[in-house]
């Protein structure tokens, strides 16, 4: 590494990238259904370039942690890698330890969805009770709804 100041703020460009990273890997996400399979490395590094400038911000927080890491979990099992999946959904759960349900349904969902890929039905089926329960505690509707149709996929 370098001693050499960059001639730009740093924590800007760690504040647009994670954001323009995310975004872009959500486009992908979104097309998968005719997403080239060329395109899903490019997701995945997008994923994780996206955490990874969320892990330099100055203003980062636990939430923004438990999402990044969900969308890196869902990169993998979009992939079909459930061992990575499961890793970034368990980083996720660890950060939504103290956040709100709706973060801890997530990391549940994609946690079930990893244990779904790798053919372990009984854990599965624990990881999809634990992302139902925390469902019934999410106040927003909106929220809850998009929770169970993503929890409906998983079988």
């Amino acid at each position: 590494m370098s001693d050499d100041k960059p001639s730009f703020n740093v924590n800007e460009a760690h504040i647009y990238f994670s954001a323009e990273a995310f975004n872009t890997t959500w486009e992908y996400i979104e097309q998968a259904d005719h997403r080239p399979p060329e395109e899903d490395l490019t997701m995945l590094h997008t994923a994780i370039a996206s955490l990874w400038h969320w892990t330099h911000r100055e203003d980062v927080s636990a939430e923004n942690l438990s999402v990044g890491c969900w969308q890196v979990s869902r990169v993998f099992n979009l992939i079909k890698q459930p061992n990575n999946a499961r890793t970034y959904g368990l980083l996720a759960l660890k950060h939504a330890a103290k956040l709100e349900p709706l973060f801890k349904a997530y990391a549940y969902e994609t946690l079930a969805r990893a244990e779904m890929l790798a053919g372990n039905r009984v854990i599965m089926m624990v990881y999809l009770e634990k992302a139902q329960a925390m469902t019934k505690l999410v106040e927003e509707e909106q929220d809850q709804l998009l929770l169970l149709k993503d929890l409906e996929s998983i079988r």
